[in-house]
């Protein structure tokens, strides 16, 4: 079978075959992360919901990448707290449901031609809300993962013309809520063989496979 062309021929001993690399410029570099569900609230009390896939964490702190315009950045901006909620592969449907609607009224110029205001997203994506215990905003009850969260600092980014576009926000993790079928049995450690987020990838859809090693620093 010919090698495919989006891969490095391995040689008779395992060893990659060094090819030379092509220089591009996409249009995103979503190269792969998470989806995040974030819940906020509104101004008038009532929940949010804004998918993402710009965060990461270290430790409790998680980091967000928001668009300046985006209606769950004014919501930070405002009540300084949220739930990252963590979508598995089989919730593609209801955040793809999310994706083109907005809590802003009326949408963003630039994004008036493809989004549309929508008061209600649990209601629209067909998802429950679930009390949170340290925060005002609803955890999503079909996330398997949840983490309660304050936002501790919203940064303008050094670098132009980014820096007009979007904003960093650093959350505090207050709370983790882990469905039990994700959990390994008698400790606080999430099953990575259990556990599937729902990734990123220059804006297509997949889960994850099956592990294929484990870092030094794994518990288990």
């Amino acid at each position: 079978m010919e090698p495919s062309q989006y891969t490095t021929e391995a040689t008779h001993h395992n060893a990659p075959t060094v090819v030379e690399h092509q220089g591009i410029w996409p249009s995103i570099l979503y190269f792969g992360t998470p989806v995040a569900l974030v819940s906020t609230m509104n101004l008038d009390g009532t929940p949010n919901i804004g998918p993402m896939s710009s965060a990461w964490a270290l430790g409790y702190t998680v980091v967000m990448g928001w668009e300046s315009t985006a209606h769950t950045l004014a919501n930070l901006e405002r009540e300084r707290e949220c739930v990252i909620n963590l979508p598995g592969p089989d919730l593609v449907e209801e955040v793809e449901a999310l994706a083109p609607l907005t809590g802003r009224n009326p949408p963003a110029p630039h994004k008036a031609d493809t989004f549309r205001y929508e008061p209600h997203k649990f209601a629209a994506a067909g998802l429950t809300e679930q009390e949170s215990e340290t925060v005002r905003p609803p955890r999503i009850a079909e996330c398997p993962l949840q983490l309660e969260a304050k936002v501790t600092a919203i940064h303008e980014p050094a670098t132009r013309p980014d820096g007009g576009f979007f904003r960093i926000v650093e959350t505090h993790v207050q709370a983790v809520h882990a469905h039990p079928n994700i959990v390994k049995p008698g400790t606080n450690h999430i099953d990575p063989q259990y556990w599937s987020p729902l990734l990123y990838v220059f804006r297509h859809y997949f889960g994850t496979g099956e592990e294929i090693a484990r870092s030094f620093r794994a518990d288990y």
